[in-house]
């Protein structure tokens, strides 16, 4: 090998080389993920108790289900981040 492929491979080798996240990274995304969660449940119960009987009858049709359907989706997500956040947290201690 020539002078350059090893510079090069060095080069890359360095550029690749897999990096863990700061702590303080993971503890953000956890608070940033648990408000989202509470967010979503917050508007979601808030949703519910402000519903008449008459928004409850309009629930049947699929065009009203955007407020509940974006909330569930985005607590959804939030949890399942903050499982994985969980995870690769404890798998560090180890």
């Amino acid at each position: 090998m020539s002078m350059d492929e090893i510079w090069l491979e060095s080069l890359l080798a360095d550029a690749l080389r897999p990096v863990d996240p700061p702590q303080r990274m993971s503890d953000r995304l956890h608070d940033t993920f648990s408000a989202i969660t509470d967010a979503a449940a917050s508007d979601l119960s808030d949703w519910a108790d402000e519903l008449t009987e008459s928004e409850l009858e309009s629930l049947r049709d699929p065009r009203n289900w955007i407020r509940p359907v974006s909330a569930l989706a985005a607590g959804g997500v939030a949890t399942g981040a903050l499982i994985l956040v969980g995870i690769r947290r404890r798998s560090r201690f180890r």
